[in-house]
């Protein structure tokens, strides 16, 4: 009996570029955010023709990676395909959805870090605690949210789970503009700070439940806010007060 074999076939230089463009973004190499170079400069730099170009252009927009925006170019949307539909789908969620998902991210990623967290990481988070005073201080929600985003990623990060620092990265848009379009006033401000610092507190002590309870605690006051919150699941604490 003959073996199959699989047919061999070149991939069409449209395939290549795609490749090549899909390891560029996950490396870093064009940052979420930013703007990629021009076409006229990307045909320079690849040596192919126009249609092949925006053939793999077009590939990588249809698979969420790059956004075109009409007259003023093409920007990198995110690092992978995962991490396009995740955002995707998220930013499609009602606000209290995502805070519930929110919830159930930093109440783990916290417990963990109480755990694995590094006096660097420490250190980072008194900073980032700092910028955050500063944050309310302003009256800015684009501040306050930037710099809560940055605080919890790092949470997230020490907490020493590569995948869920990935999973967090990914939701991170949606997760900041669940809080930035929320009203701010002192006493939530207030409220906000004083549990970030119990929240810091307890990744000091190394206490588990106390860390996923603060991080719990602060979705809360966040959602409590939220007057035009539509019903989504609990946000729970396990209970324990």
């Amino acid at each position: 009996m003959n073996e199959l074999k699989a047919p061999r076939r070149q991939a069409s230089l449209a395939a290549q570029l795609v490749a090549m463009l899909k390891d560029h973004i996950a490396s870093g190499g064009w940052a979420v955010g930013t703007r990629i170079p021009s076409e006229h400069e990307l045909l320079d730099q690849f040596g192919v023709g126009r249609s092949t170009l925006r053939e793999a252009l077009g590939a990588l927009v249809h698979l969420g990676l790059l956004e075109a925006r009409v007259g003023d170019g093409t920007y990198v949307r995110a690092t992978s395909e995962l991490g396009a539909v995740l955002e995707r789908r998220a930013a499609a969620a009602r606000r209290s959805e995502v805070l519930g998902l929110r919830a159930v991210l930093e109440k783990h990623a916290s417990s963990l870090a109480a755990v694995n967290r590094s006096d660097d990481d420490l250190a980072r988070l008194h900073e980032l605690l700092h910028q955050a005073d500063d944050a309310y201080a302003s009256r800015s929600m684009e501040l306050v949210a930037e710099t809560d985003r940055q605080f919890h990623h790092a949470i997230v990060k020490a907490s020493g789970s590569e995948l869920l620092t990935e999973v967090y990265d990914y939701l991170g848009n949606a997760l900041k503009a669940a809080l930035g379009g929320l009203p701010w006033d002192d006493d939530i401000a207030d409220g906000h700070a004083a549990l970030h610092r119990e929240l810091l507190a307890s990744l000091e002590a190394k206490d588990e439940a106390g860390a996923a309870r603060a991080a719990a605690d602060i979705v809360r006051l966040t959602r409590e806010s939220d007057q035009d919150e539509l019903p989504g699941f609990p946000i729970a604490t396990d209970g324990a007060r």
